[in-house]
């Protein structure tokens, strides 16, 4: 939560705002279900955060607020939730494997030092050893105790060794999780946060090969077709647009899924004409099936998609980049929708 809004609900102003919250999703119809409450107390505490402008987007397209639209905001702009207890958890279980391998350890060493003892004892013992007998018993001594030695060496060896593989499971279970956390839930693409950061990277690491170019592409009349149909079946439509982007969207190029019915694509070592043939293939796949409703088979017709791209000016933002990306995509959709607009097509009508 961010420390803002913490300060506020742990002040004299949480009940005012709480009840804000309240009336606020009455008059916009969302459910006040404990996870659209925590959304609503950040995008109310902090209007201005991405989350806050996320949602008056989301409200001013006048869609319904469904648990898909919720889940998606917090894995998007709330995944510290479930990572952060996944971390804690794991550091309880590495926290308990270092302190009973430390203890293995501590009984190893004394071991040894006691087996020094009765070396050292040993040694003495034989200088003055006057007898078969005497010779005897150290050398019973001196095997109990080598004895003892290696079974807290072996003792030692499987701690070590189920303290290895306890933490190499840890480190896959927190790389899963953490995969979940940059994954968007409806598609599996990549979410807005993964977004963010692979295209902030893109930019930071481009060199003097190809600069890294990025697409962004938008269900062409969405809502007016989840109107019709409603969420459910327009959660069917943008996980099989999801399905196509995210073939031709296979690494290196990074998909993912932007907004609401907008998507991604980041090209990170490809020329204008590569990307505009795979932005091509891609609406031209996405417009050649006729959909049907899974639960009535009602024929849903085709569904299109409109995308632009821009290629990365040297020292560009990954701001700037996508706004000059999407300044391309809203071109193909005054154009008609349809269709890809490469953002230096634009540039060279308006010289």
């Amino acid at each position: 939560m961010a420390s803002s809004v913490e300060t506020t609900v742990r002040g004299p102003d949480a009940y005012s705002l709480s009840r804000r919250v309240i009336d606020e999703m009455e008059a916009a119809g969302v459910w006040p279900t404990p996870l659209n409450f925590e959304l609503w107390l950040h995008y109310l505490g902090d209007p201005e955060s991405a989350l806050g402008r996320e949602i008056q987007r989301l409200l001013s397209t006048k869609e319904p607020f469904t648990e898909a639209t919720a889940d998606m905001l917090a894995a998007e702009y709330l995944p510290r939730g479930r990572l952060t207890e996944e971390i804690r958890d794991a550091g309880l279980v590495l926290d308990r494997e270092l302190s009973s391998v430390a203890e293995a350890i501590s009984r190893a060493h004394k071991s040894q030092s006691a087996y020094g003892q009765t070396l050292d004892k040993a040694a003495t013992s034989i200088e003055t050893a006057g007898d078969g007998a005497a010779l005897k018993s150290i050398v019973g001594s001196l095997t109990t105790a080598t004895r003892r030695v290696q079974r807290e060496n072996e003792t030692l060896e499987k701690r070590l060794d189920a303290s290895t593989r306890e933490v190499s499971r840890l480190r896959e279970h927190l790389e899963q999780v953490r995969r979940d956390a940059m994954t968007d839930a409806l598609t599996n693409l990549a979410n807005r946060k993964a977004f963010d950061e692979h295209l902030a990277a893109a930019c930071e690491q481009a060199g003097d090969g190809a600069p890294p170019i990025l697409a962004v592409l938008d269900v062409d009349h969405f809502k007016r077709f989840n109107d019709t149909w409603g969420h459910q079946t327009g959660d069917q439509v943008l996980r099989y647009v999801a399905s196509v982007i995210g073939r031709f969207g296979a690494p290196p190029r990074v998909a993912a899924r932007y907004g609401g019915e907008e998507f991604a694509i980041i090209f990170p070592q490809e020329d204008s004409r590569q990307v505009a043939t795979a932005l091509e293939a891609i609406r031209k796949e996405i417009g050649s099936r006729s959909l049907r409703r899974r639960s009535t088979n009602d024929d849903l017709g085709a569904v299109t998609v409109s995308a632009g791209f821009a290629v990365r000016r040297p020292g560009e933002s990954a701001s700037a980049l996508l706004e000059r990306a999407d300044a391309a995509l809203y071109a193909s959709k005054r154009a008609g929708r349809n269709r890809v607009t490469a953002s230096e097509s634009l540039e060279q009508a308006a010289a």
